[in-house]
């Protein structure tokens, strides 16, 4: 568990790197929405969720990566692009290939705001976040006093900030002007026009993550940070749970201390920070990365470190979490650490995540057998690359697993057994026709369950039905 606060931060700048964004861009659009929304006379707690909307306003974009990279070919730079006005003028975005890919990022982070417990007001916000003023937007092209005021500060804070850092401040305005009466009120984006270099110019070097009033301190699951960041990856869906389950009993059978199992737990939830900064399109070539690709690939675990300078509570979990890809004999990476450095948490932590790895199903391989995970590991220690008694330890633990059956759904009922089996195969980015290939059913049965359990979970995607599936426990 950690604080409201904190996660909200966590996914502010998971955020940010989704998008292609310096790491502090939603907190500098976070405090120019406040000063938006003041301006613009709202209240003390109008205020504090103009804030929050603008730290999570990227919070669903990991769900509808896959479709931006499919659209420009790099999710990551392509968001870049759109963000600064700078994709080229035969880009292929329309509203009709935009709007489904809005409505998955609208419906996770609307989700995201329950699952943390924050205002109604907040949830809504974000649930709209991507409709503008002259009724263009999407998800359901709503506009003028249909779209909550939320949105328009966000997203004149967000357009003020990026258009100044990438054009200038003069163009900036200009740009914010043009935008007025169409993303946002005309007479609103004047007042802010009229106070925007003074905004931008004071905003330059203040401390991003001060507060200017409280965020939600109560406490939420830090699953919901690594449930979030695999959405980018439908075949990861679960993946950083697992380590965590691993690397848990393992520490237990090897003797570590409880706050030492509990970092564990917390590094395996947070190791996948750095890789939503990796384009869809690098992590699913075919083939062996390149390398350019490695390039990009090293510098994930670099970022999952830096938030452990941007957001001091996670440095040290953040820390330990970018050890994950190390290896004893100096050749993984970012640092290329070696066993003069590797502690025994680290070690543990590194073997957990290959058995985790080995044991799943990527694009481009079959999920290995406990028998041959185990031999690779094992011959991997042999040469160096992992430590003989975390892997010891590791097998010993995945053993003792190994007769459990599927999760039992806490909310046991809320689906039927055959529902829970289709969202599991949806929620790791099969089509309908691979399930009934899989299930053994046709691919009309598969639809009509993928229905019901929209239904009974209410949601509209499968991004979301994902979500809410593992929050629930039903995968």
């Amino acid at each position: 568990m950690i604080s409201a606060e904190v996660a909200v931060h966590v996914l502010a700048l998971v955020g940010d790197l989704s998008m292609g964004q310096p790491p502090a861009q939603s907190q500098r659009a976070a405090r120019l929405a406040a000063q938006v929304a003041q301006l613009d006379g709202a209240g003390a707690q109008d205020i504090l969720h103009a804030r929050l909307v603008a730290l999570l306003r990227w919070s669903g974009c990991t769900a509808n990566a896959a479709g931006f990279a499919n659209l420009l070919g790099d999710d990551v730079g392509g968001r870049e692009a759109m963000l600064r006005h700078g994709l080229p003028p035969d880009h292929p975005l329309t509203f009709s290939n935009i709007e489904p890919l809005a409505r998955i990022h609208c419906e996770v982070a609307g989700d995201v705001a329950g699952m943390l417990g924050l205002p109604p007001a907040v949830e809504a916000g974000l649930r709209h976040v991507w409709e503008h003023f002259d009724g263009s937007g999407a998800p359901q092209q709503l506009s003028g006093d249909q779209v909550p005021a939320l949105v328009y500060y966000t997203s004149l804070a967000g357009d003020l900030d990026i258009l100044g850092r990438t054009h200038g401040t003069d163009s900036a305005i200009r740009m914010v002007l043009a935008s007025g009466g169409i993303k946002y009120p005309a007479p609103l984006a004047e007042r802010v026009a009229a106070q925007a270099g003074a905004w931008l110019a004071a905003l330059d070097g203040q401390d991003t993550l001060a507060s200017s009033g409280e965020l939600p301190a109560h406490e939420v699951p830090l699953s919901i940070v690594a449930d979030l960041i695999e959405l980018k990856l439908p075949w990861l869906t679960g993946y950083s749970r697992r380590v965590s389950e691993l690397a848990a009993r393992a520490a237990a059978l090897a003797g570590l201390p409880p706050l030492q199992q509990q970092g564990l737990v917390r590094a395996a939830l947070l190791h996948g920070i750095g890789r939503v900064s990796v384009s869809n399109t690098i992590w699913e070539r075919a083939g062996r990365p390149g390398v350019d690709d490695w390039e990009r690939i090293r510098l994930a675990p670099y970022w999952t470190a830096r938030a452990g300078a941007l957001i001091p509570a996670l440095r040290e979990h953040t820390a330990l979490a970018s050890q994950l890809y190390e290896r004893l004999d100096g050749t993984g990476y970012f640092r290329g650490l070696d066993h003069d450095t590797l502690g025994q948490p680290a070690r543990l932590l590194a073997v957990a995540a290959a058995h985790a790895a080995l044991r799943a199903r990527r694009p481009w391989r079959a999920a290995l057998t406990m028998g041959e995970a185990a031999d690779l590991l094992t011959q991997q220690a042999v040469d160096g690359l992992f430590d003989a008694d975390a892997v010891r330890w590791v097998l010993a633990a995945a053993a003792g697993d190994a007769g459990n059956s599927l999760p039992v759904p806490v909310r046991k009922g809320l689906l039927s057994e055959r529902e829970v089996e289709v969202l599991r195969r949806i929620s790791l980015g099969e089509s309908n026709k691979e399930a009934a290939r899989v299930m053994q059913i046709s691919p009309s049965t598969v639809r009509t369950h993928v229905e019901s359990i929209f239904r009974k979970l209410q949601c509209s995607t499968r991004a979301a039905a994902t979500l809410k599936g593992l929050n629930l426990g039903l995968i």
